[in-house]
């Protein structure tokens, strides 16, 4: 993993109207880069990359509060602003930045913002209606100090004009997908008549939009088939969700097969992949996809929902899309797959030839390196 270094604080800046230099950009992002999300795991991955294209990269991290900033986070980002030089280009990550309108407001005639968002702020599963609608209020206010704005799917391009964002300051930076073995499963070598149940992966944090709820009531419509579900994804960020699902799953007598593994680190997350048999995710709105694109990399069968680029990753000989918080539909998608040998093998090809048309982290870069060199020289879109 690249070092991350924070920026550092310079003496007050002599205003100016252009850049401080070329290929110079500042990330701006809330609490730990080193968090194992497809957000967090995204910023890292264009860090990395633009410093191989040459690019300086300075990140400047903001209290992981954010969006729901205390008082202090916010007094620390107006002062992380205030030490950047006039002319400086800020990518800002949205999970920052859509809750930062007025310190936007602020520095938006003075430092170059281009806001990088996987998914608006108000669309994140679980918001009241008063809190859904101070954040896409906030986020309106915060995009229109940018003179451009990144998105990683063309789902997300399209709910931004519902923020009034021209579509001439939108870049679709789409995540890039590493290169990675075909997994091996755990009947691979067992035969249909293998007594080793089929294993299922899901890898996302417990949180409510990523539909674990929905999923292990799906499965509990699946107890007569032999399967095991290995939910990989941290059981820490949203301790009440972790807790109603791990009651949710002694309620539904399924515990005994269902382990949730927590985080786990690149090799132990590369091995929980080659074990799978079928990956499923139920979630209920992504920005892209990141963990349906690693599955597909691993050439395994998806079952997931609708949302962000899923749809595109996950064509009909691969997999099935299913509706969003709908457990009937997925665990009739799940069926054939658990309990039919054929019917998996057949799917797993389908993923395994889509495999070679997934976008890698070099494209990604360069588009990134693009979008930025675009929305830093070209003034005149700003606000």
């Amino acid at each position: 993993m690249p070092e991350f270094t924070a920026a550092p604080a310079g003496a007050h800046p002599i205003h100016s109207a252009r850049l401080v230099e070329p290929r110079t950009v500042t990330l701006l992002v809330p609490g730990d880069l080193a968090l194992r999300t497809g957000g967090y795991g995204y910023d890292r991955a264009i860090v990395a990359g633009l410093r191989e294209l040459g690019w300086r990269v300075d990140v400047v991290l903001l209290d992981g509060s954010f969006p729901r900033p205390t008082a202090a986070a916010r007094a620390h980002a107006v002062q992380a602003l205030a030490a950047l030089p006039d002319g400086a280009l800020v990518l800002a990550d949205g999970l920052a930045f859509g809750a930062m309108a007025v310190e936007a407001e602020r520095e938006a005639a003075r430092l170059a913002f281009v806001a990088l968002v996987h998914h608006p702020l108000a669309d994140e599963t679980g918001l009241d209606a008063e809190t859904a609608r101070a954040f896409a209020a906030s986020e309106r206010r915060a995009l229109a100090c940018t003179r451009g704005v990144v998105v990683t799917s063309h789902a997300t391009a399209r709910r931004l004009s519902t923020f009034g964002v021209d579509a001439r300051r939108v870049a679709v930076v789409m995540p890039g997908t590493a290169s990675a073995p075909a997994a091996h499963g755990t009947r691979s070598t067992g035969g249909a008549d293998s007594d080793v149940p089929v294993e299922l992966l899901c890898v996302a944090t417990l949180v409510p939009r990523k539909g674990h709820d929905v999923l292990f009531t799906a499965l509990a419509r699946l107890r007569h088939l032999s399967w095991h579900l290995t939910c990989a994804g941290s059981l820490t960020l949203h301790p009440p969700t972790a807790a109603a699902l791990q009651e949710q799953l002694r309620a539904l007598q399924i515990a005994d097969r269902v382990t949730l593994v927590g985080d786990l680190d690149a090799a132990a997350l590369a091995a929980a992949y080659d074990r799978a048999d079928i990956f499923v995710l139920a979630t209920r709105h992504e920005g892209y996809g990141m963990a349906v694109a690693e599955a597909v990399a691993h050439g395994l069968p998806v079952v997931s929902t609708a949302t962000g680029a899923i749809p595109e990753l996950v064509d009909g000989t691969g997999g099935a899309i299913v509706p969003m918080d709908d457990p009937e539909a997925l665990a009739e998608a799940l069926a054939p797959l658990v309990g039919d040998d054929g019917a998996r093998a057949r799917a797993m090809a389908g993923a395994r030839a889509r495999r070679d048309t997934l976008p890698r982290w070099a494209e990604s870069t360069q588009a990134m390196a693009h979008a930025l060199t675009r929305f830093a020289a070209d003034g005149s879109l700003q606000r």
